[in-house]
């Protein structure tokens, strides 16, 4: 791929440049030193992936981001030095349209970094070439569903502007006490319990990262925080699973709305947000099928069209709504 590097420090600019090189697939279109040359650059030099750095003169990294998905779209992967310490930033810009994040190799203080680069741009590589493999479902062995705490589920899938949709969201529905909200976002595994204490600050809503075993709760929002699956099992705990494990999707939201199909057998809502590619579709197509309530968020309020587009084209969603329309239907 051609790829663009937008950073001001010298240092960090040649160890991407170093990466690059050294996976021997990509090449450098050009380096911007400012958020607005990357703009211009973006409009002049269209590149395949613009590795963007946060911190910049003129504009940041999050407006240089908003502006390249208004006026020059390509896709965009935040790569910056201690994004754990930046997590409002880091949410900003993925809602601005950035597909994920990463901390810049030369500061990772550990070895690995261009590995953990080049891995993220493979993978970013799939869905941009639109080679990724197709949604797999879940098939996990048949049993009596045990009685659930909770008389109906929403589940929430989101990618590509996820974090910043799911805030909006949740500003204006709060799960009631016999409601499980449930958000499977595509986001790497690290910034899983970040995005949890995140969407719990902008919404005052308790969020929770789920783990291995935890059941559904009412109440509450619960996060997939992990890069393998997200399942409903038949005791209506959570489970994550590695397989498939060839689904560039990772936790697929596909794999946890086909379980929410089978195993809840209460009133269920799906709602598909704002993301690339196509997971999601067809597990919201599997839930209408099961007779459960589906909503995909419109073109007009996606941050990318890709997976609401996706599911509106499949017949999955019941319902299509803009972004602060959707919490009104919830009720």
């Amino acid at each position: 791929m051609r790829i663009g590097i937008a950073n001001d420090s010298l240092t960090a600019s040649e160890a991407l440049r170093r990466a690059l090189a050294a996976g021997g697939e990509h090449q450098v279109a050009w380096v911007a030193r400012t958020g607005a040359d990357a703009v211009r650059l973006c409009k002049d030099l269209p590149p395949d992936l613009v590795l963007m750095d946060l911190s910049m003169p003129v504009l940041d990294g999050v407006e240089a981001t908003r502006r390249i998905m208004r006026e020059a779209p390509c896709a965009i992967l935040i790569v910056t030095a201690a994004p754990q310490d930046n997590v409002g930033q880091v949410f900003r810009a993925l809602g601005a349209g950035a597909l994920d994040v990463t901390a810049t190799p030369v500061l990772l203080g550990k070895s690995g970094g261009d590995a953990a680069l080049l891995a993220k741009i493979r993978t970013l590589g799939k869905l941009i070439n639109g080679t990724a493999a197709p949604p797999h479902a879940a098939h996990p062995p048949a049993a009596q569903a045990a009685a659930a705490p909770v008389a109906r589920m929403v589940a929430i899938g989101s990618s590509t502007g996820g974090p910043v949709a799911l805030a909006r969201l949740l500003a204006r529905w709060r799960p009631p006490a016999d409601t499980a909200a449930v958000v499977v976002q595509h986001i790497d595994p690290a910034f899983a319990v970040q995005l949890a204490r995140w969407l719990a600050e902008q919404s005052g809503i308790t969020v929770r990262a789920i783990a291995n075993g935890d059941p559904v709760e009412g109440g509450i929002v619960q996060v997939a925080a992990s890069d393998d699956h997200l399942r409903l099992t038949p005791g209506h705990r959570f489970a994550y699973d590695a397989h498939p494990r060839d689904e560039v999707y990772r936790p697929s939201i596909d794999v946890f709305f086909h379980s929410v199909a089978r195993l809840w057998h209460k009133n269920a809502t799906g709602i598909l947000l704002t993301g690339m590619g196509r997971d999601g579709a067809a597990g919201l197509l599997a839930m209408r099928k099961a007779g459960q309530s589906t909503i995909a968020q419109d073109e007009a309020s996606s941050a990318v069209y890709g997976m609401p587009r996706a599911a509106a084209e499949i017949g999955a969603a019941e319902k299509i709504l803009p972004l602060d329309n959707i919490a009104a239907a919830l009720g």
